[in-house]
């Protein structure tokens, strides 16, 4: 050995941190503990409009303006179905109001509309089948305490809008946060690859559901890949003289003749494959281009731009359905500054790959001129919360899954410790947040019969259907 190698040999060399060197758990839980006094966990617990709130209606109208014209009439038809049909596609009303209540000063990733639908069962990229949050339009750095109370209220208004006693609803709320709070107190025990490799899989929520959805579940769950064969896509798509097509079923699902528009897609196409991994982007240039339609989809998004795109492989029965959605700015940026993504379909992207377990393996994105878009496989979820046939035990179950999975997403994205300090070992937090739910829940009631109103008297259209 020479006398530079033995110097390189013998050398002490200092660890090179990564980042500032970060207090210790027990003393981040303090300091957790110490934001309750800019907000005690007990002002949490109320809601109460202020004189100035702004008219929900409004509010809707306002978010309509970047919309399809001609698909707003069947968002609000959805809308109509009941409150949490209309809590469902009303997020930037409760937005508002969040954005007016109490908060910590600790930030996360938050989903940004966080209810019990958007949640569900879904294939990882190793086919194993995961329980997690499922939709992230609105993902946006933010207060965790948003995304507990909107989860929280979804299960009330839900609750009551399926025929469940008020105490049920109520304790469903409660079950939630005790959840989120005591997996968040684990999560900040936890290493930080261990928190990062967590998972809820599809065991724990098989459990709930099979209660209540039966054989019919249990199949689904058992057949990990029926989406992805043309069986599983019949409603979609079907065979029509050996080529593969997308079906029609409008409004829903209709071919669009529009001069231009097969180019313009073929173009976004090309952009998104720029967005992708090698590896998955290699195996996407094996797929061929067959057909394409547009679709309304949810309740929420009904009338931003989306289109499904059918790619085959070349032989019979493998199909690929990939949906390309468009990504408009968030609810949450007036409230919490705008995202560091200057391209919305990235900043979905990046919010899903922090917060959820395991990602869609062909999530990217695209953009064409000032709309922005991302893209992912269509119907790649398996299961997902059927509430006419939940008993109330169920829904409390469900409470208490959706409460676990968001403490996960927030220990993935923020500080575990310091929430967990915040909340601390009581439940005065979780009763606090059923209270808040239940009185926002009556919120949401009474804009509502608002909104019903305003459709009576012709001031927003609405084309009922599926």
């Amino acid at each position: 050995m020479d006398i530079a190698t033995q110097e390189l040999a013998t050398e002490k060399h200092e660890p090179v941190p990564l980042a500032p060197q970060l207090p210790l758990p027990n003393e981040r839980a303090a300091e957790g503990k110490s934001c309750r006094s800019k907000a005690s966990r007990r002002t949490h617990s109320s809601w109460q409009a202020a004189p100035d709130r702004p008219d929900p209606v409004a509010l809707l109208e306002e978010s309509n303006k970047t919309r399809i014209p001609e698909l707003v009439p069947i968002r609000y038809g959805r809308m109509m179905n009941s409150p949490f049909a209309f809590y469902r596609g009303s997020p930037i009303v409760m937005t508002h109001d969040l954005a007016h209540t109490p908060v910590s000063g600790i930030r996360v990733q938050t989903c940004g509309d966080c209810h019990l639908m958007n949640f569900g069962v879904y294939a990882s990229p190793e086919r194993n089948l995961l329980f997690d949050v499922n939709d992230f339009d609105e993902t946006l750095p933010g207060p965790w305490e948003w995304d507990i109370k909107r989860l929280a209220t979804s299960f009330v208004v839900a609750g009551r809008s399926h025929g469940f006693r008020a105490r049920e609803c109520l304790e469903a709320a409660e079950e939630c946060a005790r959840s989120y709070r005591e997996q968040l107190r684990s999560y900040s025990r936890m290493r930080l690859l261990d928190v990062w490799y967590s998972r809820v899989d599809a065991v724990a929520v098989h459990k709930v559901l099979r209660r209540s959805a039966g054989k019919g579940l249990e199949r689904s769950m058992n057949r990990p890949m029926a989406h992805r064969t043309l069986q599983g896509l019949s409603k979609l798509v079907r065979l029509q003289n050996r080529d593969l097509q997308i079906v029609d079923h409008p409004p829903l699902v209709s071919h669009v003749s529009h001069e231009g528009l097969s180019e313009l897609l073929r173009r976004l196409f090309r952009g998104y494959l720029s967005s992708l991994q090698d590896d998955r982007r290699t195996l996407l240039e094996r797929y061929r281009f067959v057909d394409f339609a547009r679709k309304v989809v949810g309740v929420g998004s009904v009338g931003t731009r989306c289109f499904i795109l059918l790619l085959d492989a070349g032989h019979a029965k493998d199909p690929l359905l990939l949906q390309i959605k468009e990504a408009q700015a968030s609810i949450l940026e007036p409230y919490v500054g705008n995202s560091r993504f200057n391209h919305h379909g990235h900043r979905v992207v990046a919010g899903q790959r922090l917060v959820q377990s395991a990602s869609d393996i062909f999530l990217g994105w695209t953009s064409e001129g000032k709309h922005h878009y991302y893209i992912r496989q269509l119907r790649d979820m398996k299961a997902s919360a059927d509430l006419e046939t939940m008993s109330a035990l169920d829904l409390g179950e469900y409470a208490r899954l959706c409460g676990w999975v968001l403490a996960r997403a927030h220990a993935r994205s923020g500080d575990a410790a310091q929430i967990s300090g915040y909340l601390g070992k009581s439940d005065v937090f979780d009763r606090a947040i059923a209270s808040f739910a239940n009185d926002y829940a009556d919120q949401t009631e009474r804009d509502y019969d608002t909104f019903q109103a305003a459709v009576k008297s012709g001031r927003l259209p609405v084309e009922m259907g599926e």
